[in-house]
């Protein structure tokens, strides 16, 4: 019976390793499509409409701003995780929650996107919490 583990020997590392390199492109995306959103948000576009009565009624411009800077902060985290460095794992993990944050309260204004943007982010810290870990040479 043969077992499959990684030789460390082999010279092998987690730069390759499959969820990370999915998290960095998922990131990648995400924050270039948040950044794409503060963009439409602070040139007060009509592409977002206001639902009345919500709990969080906050301005359209100042949360505009809010996902410009997140969604480059996003995109160079998803850009270092690249690297498979442990400081980019925990970057990118921090940054994620925060996604999920600001995406929340993002849901009067883009609701389905909203979502859709939360889920991806639950499974990038997944991903990022389940990729081997740096080999130390």
């Amino acid at each position: 019976m043969t077992t499959h583990v990684s030789d460390p020997g082999r010279g092998e590392s987690t730069r390759g390793s499959g969820w990370l390199l999915f998290a960095s492109v998922i990131m990648i995306f995400g924050g270039i499509m948040t950044l794409l959103a503060g963009i439409s948000a602070i040139a007060e576009d009509d592409v977002f409409l206001t639902t009345r009565n919500y709990v969080y009624e906050l301005d359209l411009t100042g949360w505009g701003w809010v996902h410009l800077i997140l969604g480059i902060v996003i995109t160079l985290a998803g850009i270092a995780l690249f690297s498979g460095a442990t400081w980019a794992r925990v970057v990118g993990i921090v940054l994620a929650g925060l996604s999920m944050i600001a995406n929340f309260m993002w849901l009067p204004y883009t609701p389905w996107w909203a979502l859709l943007i939360i889920a991806l982010d639950a499974v990038v810290i997944w991903a990022l919490c389940v990729a081997p870990r740096p080999l130390r040479d």
